[in-house]
């Protein structure tokens, strides 16, 4: 791994997170004779994700996970994870790419959501607000629940595509908020445009008096958006949690896509009933999947290629620096072929 001058590290997490949160850049190195059993994670409350399907299938074995705590974001996710605070983090492919730009240890290891007809992110406004195009966005307050993450890009990708400068870009101004406290927001008037996705837009058109702006397959199609990344030196160090990990999710993933709604609504409950953790299940019956495809989450260059792109495009990438094919490793995925097996 490549070690971080502080200054570098705090840099980065001012642009990646945006919050006065910071931790050590380099990752502390794992004992070569310790024996690993717990994998530590943060997740989002009222939620389950896939790692905490998995373990609930038995698809972990003898592999427990260790919360602790709420996530914000895909970014803070990844800080914690190059801090050695947590052993996998969930992120937007976009910021898993800034974050190898920047020469830390990540390995995204199988895919963890996308964006599909059912399941995608989508920007609304209240149904009375004047907000009807990327213009109108100037001047207005943008909710999204980190900087440099999923919606950070595409509400930025949507503006400089429909003609506005940098400067006018700037001029919109964007609000964190956790997702599950954005519609709240919106309807209070607190800000003027919310992201929803999945489960919390299913519940916001339930609810009604909201309409969509636009939304990221309106950009990109149905694409796979992110991805569930360990420490280089985990891996190496810890090569059969890896692949129990690996294999544990994407056995949960294809779960997800032969079981009946019903009854993945009915364990998703089951599991936050059980873990205790002062949660409701109110927004699992709007469950809408994980919007990936790809069999057991299998990574693929498309995944990578379109952030890396962005990047160079902004000038925080020379050409071909990077190869996109050595970004992420599928090595540990039993769905994988041996032609899609990438290394480490």
């Amino acid at each position: 791994m490549n070690k971080f001058p502080k200054l570098w590290c705090n840099l980065l997490l001012g642009t990646l997170i945006g919050s006065t949160v910071m931790v050590g850049c380099s990752s502390p190195q794992v004992e070569q004779h310790a024996a690993v059993h717990e994998l530590r994670y943060q997740s989002y409350p009222g939620l389950v994700s896939l790692p905490e399907l998995a373990q609930d299938l038995g698809y972990l074995g003898d592999i427990k996970l260790s919360y602790v705590g709420s996530v914000q974001g895909g970014p803070q996710d990844l800080l914690t994870l190059v801090a050695g605070d947590v052993d996998f983090a969930g992120a937007f492919n976009g910021a898993v790419v800034k974050v190898i730009a920047a020469g830390l240890d990540v390995v995204p290891v199988v895919a963890s959501y996308g964006s599909d007809a059912e399941q995608n992110v989508g920007f609304y406004v209240l149904e009375n607000s004047p907000i009807r195009s990327a213009r109108d966005f100037i001047g207005k307050k943008v909710a999204v629940n980190a900087y440099g993450a999923h919606y950070d890009f595409v509400v930025k990708d949507y503006l400089a595509r429909h003609g506005l400068t940098e400067q006018e870009i700037r001029q919109v101004e964007l609000i964190m908020l956790p997702p599950v406290s954005s519609e709240q927001a919106l309807r209070n008037g607190q800000i003027d445009i919310a992201v929803f996705s999945g489960i919390l837009e299913k519940r916001a058109l339930k609810t009604g008096g909201v309409r969509s702006i636009f939304k990221d397959i309106d950009l990109y199609g149905p694409f796979t958006a992110g991805s569930y990344s360990m420490r280089g030196d985990f891996i190496q160090q810890n090569p059969e949690v890896a692949r129990t990990f690996v294999s544990g999710v994407a056995q949960a993933q294809e779960w997800l896509h032969r079981t009946p709604k019903q009854q993945i609504i009915a364990r998703m409950e089951s599991i936050i009933e059980k873990r205790q953790r002062n949660e409701n299940t109110v927004l699992i019956p709007y469950y809408t999947g994980t919007g990936v495809h790809e069999i057991g989450g299998v990574q693929k260059d498309q995944d990578f290629a379109p952030w890396v792109k962005a990047l160079e495009q902004e000038h925080k990438l020379k050409p071909n620096q990077i190869d996109v094919s050595r970004i992420y490793s599928n090595e540990f995925n039993p769905y994988a072929t041996t032609q899609q097996l990438k290394g480490i």
